[in-house]
């Protein structure tokens, strides 16, 4: 059976090669009776892949039962999973079979197995490894024929290290693993499937499908969709509900993207590391700017610094010396340059001479008050980025340090072409 024939008839949208790889062992693996892993973060789709590997195996006409051991309770999922005989617990009026008695002969899909309590996993690795299990409050072991599909987003390594997660229990049921790409690494998938939400809520709504241009569409594939397919359809859904202008240009639909989570924002650059990356917010930009003053401030030491040592400084003002010790800083232990005479050179203070040679004559310097304002200097950098970019505001953004949708919201607030 060919791929295109596998989206259409569960759903699925997207030529990215990672997801096509992953749905390509699914359906390979789906006749061998082994233990497939799907891998992948919260919101990919995983659930899709267990229904494609029962449908194509020798059971698919045995039953498949779903089940989201995270939102089981931790005192009922043994009960749960394998059943209960009456009396054995507090509200147990009668014998309950489990999904693993239930779906004997089909396919059990342990979506979060991740969450399951160690006893539980130690349970589980029985029925894995001889099909044997125990009712809850019973002596009398049961058998059941069942395929185990199971999928999380859990970080195995660090939950074996912490003790969380039993290791044989893993790579029993890591026999196949699959992975899933997240939305942010699928590329031209993410506008096909935004057109997909987008007219199946025009179609259920009879109303006239959303257009996107076509620096929305490019905002839309540069969003990291930290929610992955659940977000973006969430978010195609409200603009379908909500906007009345059924083409929505970039800045309107920043409207709808969230501010990144804290995790995806890139760190201020320190210390020789590399340079600010997409993502930063207002207060990163502001720490931007502060260090880009302190590196200026460097810059004036050093140059002062050179002309002492030249000897273009006069030594015998005391309104000079003032000058210098405003520059350099009057305190001990200051780490941005240290005074000329700590460091041995001979002790010299600021005015500068004419051209004329005469120690008498000082040149006369004009103070320009610059603006403080840091909306100003904000400003300033943003034109200056559009400016030497050619106005395309990708590489504009990238020399800021700040994510397009940032630089985008920045042009709007400040009217800049």
């Amino acid at each position: 059976m060919n791929l295109q024939s596998v989206k259409t008839r569960f759903g699925i949208v997207g030529t990215s090669p990672a997801l096509e790889r992953a749905l390509a062992t699914a359906v390979r693996v789906a006749p061998a009776d082994i233990t497939v892993l799907v891998r992948g973060e919260s919101g990919t789709g995983k659930e899709a892949l267990p229904k494609i590997i029962h449908h194509h195996s020798a059971r698919k006409h045995g039953p498949y039962i779903a089940v989201n051991c995270g939102a089981i309770p931790e005192g009922t999922i043994d009960s749960e999973l394998f059943g209960h005989e009456k009396g054995s617990f507090t509200g147990a009026h009668e014998a309950r079979k489990g999904y693993f008695e239930e779906a004997d002969g089909g396919t059990v899909f342990l979506d979060e197995v991740g969450e399951l309590p160690l006893a539980t996993q130690a349970r589980l690795l029985r029925v894995l490894e001889t099909g044997e299990y125990l009712r809850v409050g019973s002596s009398k072991v049961r058998k059941t024929d069942v395929r185990v599909v199971a999928a999380t987003n859990l970080d195995f390594d660090q939950a074996m290290v912490d003790g969380k997660f039993r290791e044989d229990l893993y790579y029993r049921l890591n026999q196949v693993p699959l992975m899933l790409p997240p939305l942010r690494d699928r590329g031209m998938d993410i506008h096909l499937l935004f057109r997909k939400f987008t007219g199946d809520f025009s179609e259920r709504h009879h109303m006239p499908p959303i257009r996107l241009g076509p620096e929305a569409v490019e905002l839309l594939q540069r969003y990291p969709w930290p929610g992955n397919v659940r977000q973006l359809k969430n978010i195609a859904e409200q603009i379908s509900a909500i906007e009345t202008e059924r083409a929505v240009d970039a800045d309107r639909l920043l409207d709808y993207l969230p501010e990144l989570p804290r995790r995806d924002l890139a760190k201020i650059p320190v210390d020789g590391q590399e340079g600010a990356g997409p993502g930063l917010n207002e207060r990163e930009i502001l720490y931007k700017l502060l260090f880009e003053m302190k590196s200026d401030l460097h810059d004036l030491k050093s140059l002062v610094l050179k002309m002492i040592q030249e000897g273009k400084i006069d030594a015998g003002s005391s309104e000079d010396q003032s000058l210098v010790n405003r520059v350099f800083g009057e305190q001990e232990g200051t780490d941005l340059l240290l005074l000329p005479e700590r460091a041995g050179a001979e002790p010299a203070w600021a005015a500068t001479r004419t051209e004329t040679g005469d120690p008498e004559a000082f040149a006369e310097s004009t103070e320009v008050e610059e603006s403080l304002s840091l909306l100003d200097s904000e400003r300033e950098l943003i034109q200056r980025a559009l400016v030497k970019h050619g106005h395309r505001r990708k590489q504009a953004a990238a020399e800021l340090g700040i994510s397009e949708r940032t630089l985008y919201r920045k042009i709007k607030e400040f009217g800049l072409k």
